[in-house]
């Protein structure tokens, strides 16, 4: 289910009226938000083959690194919602007895970390290739509204474009609005980079 709703697009869409589009609006929402979510770093969720921007629960796996002799698990999605368990295990076995204690890390959520807290009894996280595994939900709600100004944007362009008829670009109410049906626009993509997960490769 896409995060924005067909209601919330419609207010992009004002020459759409009545319920008839829905399913193909919603059909539309679920594409863009799906381009969105892998343009940004996101890949796909634990319950579903398709990328998603909507809290989901993800299974990651991850190298860590030291701070002024801090342990520290950069975590590769974010927003990040909730951290379920965290594993250091260099034998990628991932055992009960490999699992970090949640009183003996904290998260930053707003860097997206998890940093082994000081005198406890966990050394730190493991060096070793994919030795981590972190279970938690990540992603956007409707409070992003710079997310959902974005999806809406690209959708409503791309809904417009369908009725274009090979046209460049459409006067709507004194906004001229172009059409790039294969690519986010550059508008969106200015709304996106700060959200974009460092991990991306441009």
């Amino acid at each position: 289910m896409p995060l924005v709703t067909v209601d919330i697009l419609k207010e992009y869409l004002p020459e759409v009226t009545g319920t008839g589009s829905d399913t193909e609006l919603s059909n539309l929402l679920d594409r863009v938000e799906s381009t969105i979510a892998r343009w940004l770093g996101f890949p796909s969720p634990d319950a579903s083959n398709t990328p998603t921007i909507a809290v989901s629960t993800y299974t990651v796996y991850i190298d860590s690194y030291w701070i002024d002799d801090i342990s520290v698990l950069p975590l590769p999605l974010n927003p990040v919602v909730s951290i379920t368990s965290v594993f250091a295990d260099p034998d990628r076995a991932y055992t009960a007895d490999t699992e970090v204690n949640t009183g003996e890390y904290e998260i930053d959520k707003q860097q997206a970390l998890l940093i082994i807290k000081p005198n406890t009894s966990t050394v730190g996280f493991t060096k070793a290739y994919r030795g981590n595994k972190v279970v938690g939900t990540f992603g956007f709600t409707l409070f992003h509204k710079d997310i959902v100004h974005a999806v809406c944007v690209y959708a409503s362009q791309l809904q417009r474009a369908k009725s274009s008829q090979g046209k460049k670009s459409q006067a709507v109410r004194s906004t001229t609005t172009s059409y790039m049906p294969n690519t986010i626009p550059d508008e969106v993509k200015e709304i996106l980079y700060p959200y974009r997960s460092s991990f991306v490769i441009i």
